[in-house]
Parts: C-alpha cells; sequence; structure tokens
C-alpha cells in the first residue's frame, strides 16, 4: 500500500497550503515557461482546495468531531479490517475515546455521522420517517434489491409490513410452533450419529429449511438446484469490502444474489397461471395480492421482499443459535439454571409425550434472559444505517441534511454505566425486566417503527431449539470455534460440536439429568 501511505503523509501536511504552492512552484520555475506555470498553480490550488473541503465539509453549524479519511476511500478500510474483540469494535472504541460518543468520519464515498450515545441513537429510531429514514450504501442496496423492504418508506412500508406479520405474527407462530419444534428434534436426533458437525452450517440449514417451505414451499429433495447454496455464497461477501471484480467476496455475493432471485422469479411464474384455492404457504399470499387490480405490489417488490425474508430468517437467527450454544458450554451454571427451567415443563405436563404449547413457550422466563444476553453479547448487527432528511441539532451538535447516520448497537450493549461488567456473560441481569421491544439500551432487533418483524419467530426458534437440547442432549467443542468480525460476526473456522443423546450415557429419567 505504498501510494496509499503516500497520499496520507500527503494530506497530514495539506493545511499549509501556501507552503506546498510556493515549494511546487519554485521546483517547477526553472524548466517551465509562465503559461505552463500558471496552469501547474491552478491544478495544484484546485487539488489542495478540493482535499480540504473533503477533510473539512461545510456546515451551517459545528460538525461532530471526527476524520473524513482520504479522498474517495475514507475510512472504509479501517472500518472492514477483521477483528477478534468481543468488546467494542476497534474501529468504533478507539474514535469514541478520541472524539466521544458522537462523530463523523466517511464510508464507501459517503460523509457519515455515527452514533454510540443511548439517547441520539433511540432518537433516531423513534422520528424515522420525521426526521430520519432507512438508508443503506448502494453496495448494500444493489445487493439487497432496489425495491427491498428496507429500502421503502412511508405507506409502502407499513403496507409490506404488515403481510409479513401475516407469516410471523402471533396467530401464525402459534399454529407453527409444532413444526419448529419437529425440525429441531429431528435435526438433533440426525446429528447425534455423527462424530461432530458444524454448527453454525447446520442451524442454517435447519432454518433455512422450515423458512423456506412455510415461505414458498420449497422442498431441497425435491430441487434440481440448491436455493440455500445461493445463500451462502451472498452471505459470504455481504459485508465486505465493495470491489466488485470477479474473485472477491463482494462479486461473489453479487452472483449468489443473482442465481437466488432467478430462482424464485421461476418459482413465481409457476405458480401464477395456476393459483391455489387454499393459502398454504406465503407465495399464495403474494399471488392473491398481485392478483387484485388496486394492489401496490409489483412483482419486482414482491421477489426482492421473499429473498430479503429467507436472509433474514434463517442467517440472523443460525449465528445466534451458534453463540448460545457456545455460551452454554462456556458457562455451566447458565446451562444447568436453562435446563432446570426445561425440564420443569416435562415434569409438569400429564402426558410427558406430547408436544410444546404455547402456555408452555410463554412460561419460558429464564429462556427469554437467556436470549436477551446471547443477542445483547453476540452483536450480529453491527451497525444500522438511517439518513437524515433535514438539517438536526442535537447536544450542540448539527448533523447536516442527506448525510448518513450510523447508530452502533454493540456501543449500546456494552456500554458499562448501563450494563455492569458488560463483557460478563450473565442472563441473570435481565431479570425482572419486561422487554417486548426495543429501548435506549438494548436495540439487538432494531427500534422503532422498523423494529424487526421477526423478532417473535427468531425467539420461537431459539426457545424451541434450546428445549429439545437441553432436554435430551450433552454435547462437547470439537474444534473451531473462534469469532472474527468484519464487522459482522462469522466463524471462519467453523465451530464443530458433538452431540450425545442423554439416555446413552446415563440409564436414569431424562427429568434427572443436568
Amino acid at each position: 500500500m505504498p501510494a496509499l501511505s503516500s497520499l496520507h503523509s500527503l494530506l497530514l501536511i495539506l493545511p499549509s497550503t501556501q507552503d506546498l504552492l510556493l515549494l511546487s512552484l519554485y521546483s517547477l520555475k526553472v524548466n517551465m515557461g509562465p503559461v505552463a506555470l500558471c496552469i501547474v498553480a491552478l491544478v495544484i490550488i484546485s487539488i489542495t482546495r478540493w482535499v480540504y473541503r473533503w477533510r473539512n465539509p461545510r456546515c451551517n453549524g459545528e460538525l461532530p468531531p471526527g476524520s473524513m479519511g482520504l479522498p474517495f476511500l475514507g475510512e472504509t478500510l479501517q472500518f472492514f479490517t477483521p477483528n477478534r474483540s468481543s468488546d467494542i469494535p476497534p474501529f468504533i472504541k478507539k474514535r469514541m475515546e478520541r472524539y466521544g460518543p458522537i462523530f463523523r468520519t466517511s464510508l464507501v464515498g459517503r460523509p457519515v455521522i455515527i452514533s454510540t450515545d443511548p439517547e441520539l441513537s433511540h432518537f433516531i429510531f423513534q422520528k424515522e420517517g420525521q426526521l430520519f429514514q432507512s438508508w443503506y450504501p448502494d453496495t448494500f442496496t444493489e445487493i439487497f434489491g432496489r425495491q427491498n423492504v428496507g429500502s421503502l418508506h412511508g405507506f409502502m412500508y407499513k403496507y409490506l409490513k404488515n403481510m409479513v406479520l401475516n407469516l410471523f405474527g402471533p396467530e401464525s407462530l402459534k399454529k407453527m410452533l409444532p413444526e419448529v419444534e419437529q425440525a429441531a428434534c429431528r435435526n438433533l436426533n440426525r446429528w447425534s450419529g455423527k462424530e461432530s458437525v458444524e454448527l453454525k452450517d447446520s442451524t442454517a440449514s435447519m432454518i433455512f429449511d422450515l423458512t423456506a417451505k412455510k415461505l414458498i414451499s420449497y422442498d431441497p429433495e425435491k430441487s434440481s438446484e440448491n436455493l440455500r447454496e445461493n445463500f451462502v455464497a451472498f452471505i459470504q461477501g455481504l459485508i465486505s469490502f465493495p470491489m466488485n471484480i470477479p474473485g472477491t467476496a463482494y462479486h461473489k455475493c453479487l452472483q449468489g444474489r443473482k442465481k437466488a432471485m432467478r430462482m424464485l422469479k421461476n418459482m413465481l411464474q409457476e405458480r401464477r397461471p395456476k393459483p391455489r384455492e387454499q393459502q398454504s404457504d406465503f407465495f399464495d399470499y403474494v399471488l392473491e395480492e398481485l392478483g387484485k387490480d388496486d394492489t401496490l405490489l409489483t412483482e419486482a417488490i414482491a421477489l426482492d421482499l421473499m429473498f430479503v425474508l429467507l436472509f433474514a430468517s434463517f442467517e440472523t437467527t443460525s449465528l445466534a443459535l451458534t453463540m448460545a450454544t457456545k455460551f452454554l458450554l462456556d458457562h455451566p451454571l447458565v446451562l444447568r439454571e436453562l435446563t432446570e427451567e426445561h425440564e420443569a415443563i416435562l415434569r409438569r405436563r400429564e402426558d410427558p409425550n406430547s408436544g410444546l404449547t404455547w402456555k408452555e413457550y410463554k412460561s419460558m422466563t429464564f429462556t427469554f434472559q437467556f436470549i436477551n444476553e446471547t443477542v445483547r453479547m453476540a452483536n450480529i448487527v453491527p451497525v444500522i444505517f438511517r439518513k437524515a432528511l433535514q438539517e438536526i441539532n442535537f447536544k450542540g451538535y448539527t448533523i447536516p441534511a442527506g448525510w448518513a447516520v450510523v447508530v452502533c448497537p454493540p456501543a449500546i450493549h456494552l456500554n458499562p454505566a448501563k450494563y455492569e461488567d458488560p463483557l460478563q456473560f450473565n442472563p441473570g441481569r435481565w431479570e425482572g425486566m419486561e422487554l417486548n421491544g426495543a429501548s435506549k439500551h438494548f436495540m439487538a432487533f432494531g427500534g422503532g417503527m422498523r423494529f424487526c418483524v421477526g423478532t417473535d419467530f427468531t425467539k420461537v426458534q431459539m426457545a424451541v431449539f434450546l428445549h429439545c437440547l437441553v432436554t435430551k442432549y450433552r454435547w462437547q467443542a470439537i474444534k473451531g470455534g473462534e469469532i472474527v468480525r468484519t464487522p459482522g460476526l462469522q466463524f471462519p473456522k467453523g465451530f464443530h460440536v458433538q452431540f450425545t443423546e442423554k439416555n446413552e450415557l446415563k440409564q436414569e429419567p431424562t427429568n434427572n439429568a443436568i
């Protein structure tokens, strides 16, 4: 990177514009005529002024402190630098220490205000649609689609949100509970027959198959193409440096999206001429909406929606489940308390072989505390993007209209002023706390009007999987488990785990096992 180093060195002395100009003119005047000398002087002045403007953006008030980095690149390279920390990302933490909880930078060619301040972050979510709106860098929009639900606003967003709630709302989840339990038990039973399984990939496959069935009646055994493989390629480059060159992770990501979208479009076109009389999946609901004369839905929006739902429903949940299993291995006292709660559910049943009921699910008090602590510590979503619709003043700083605003959940979740010993895994800290949405100090599922509509679905899948896991199995780590953040959470070497049925190890009733 010698060229970047030289440019960086140049930028360090740019405020002394006159010195630079005089030095350049002195070195050139011997061999140049007056006209050429004037042209060179104008070029140097223009470049110097342009770079100065880049580093010192205009603002009607006082911008938050910070650095805009290199022209065009900004601080993008530093932002994407991999790290193994479970603490606040080094990129963010370093700037918090230097500039405070609100600072400015530039990422992927855009000026950005980054908030690690609980009040500003909460304010951003609460003023969605008034002072701020959802926004993603052009690279994200290209990945998820120009008309994806995250990029739509106002009435259209609410319309799509209501469509999704038709699938993930409480009434639908009550009916889905037996299927979720069957999927968890079936997969755990299969994994227990192997020497080890890579947990992140295995849980992702389990959740994807269940979700794809509910969304589009997808059956991997009957399909000529593997839909999930395209999403795997997509995920590997999702949070990577946006360089669309063959061989790069970002290029593979775009190719994965392209293939997945082609499969979804083919499925939609096959089903559209002959819709089913009774709705059996989300595709049926979409086709019904597309058939209405006054519909707001288009085929392009429907396909982008399906793509985002398939991605969001399995990737984040599989990461959360993998981290949850890892935390249980690292904290045996937490595992014991979780096991006791779920074995108590089994003991209270009249029929020990009956499946989970919705009442039993809602009674899992410690389980929900454990899930909250897992997602707080995992910080699967490292940043949340918004854009200022107008000039905004907050705590003496000005956020210019049109600037991107980034909320940093890890900084909120690992704030020692709110969470005592924040890097310590402690589900007990949630005892007695009712948390049905986001707050100033907890935003693992977003906040405001864009609070994740799949939150309840995620919690159902995690709680049911944990129920099957701790009541019937023991497990041990075989290899891997190291995490890397780029800035998204990854397991570069996987996390290989061996599962064993409890009854195989100890011939006594399941409800006595710990």
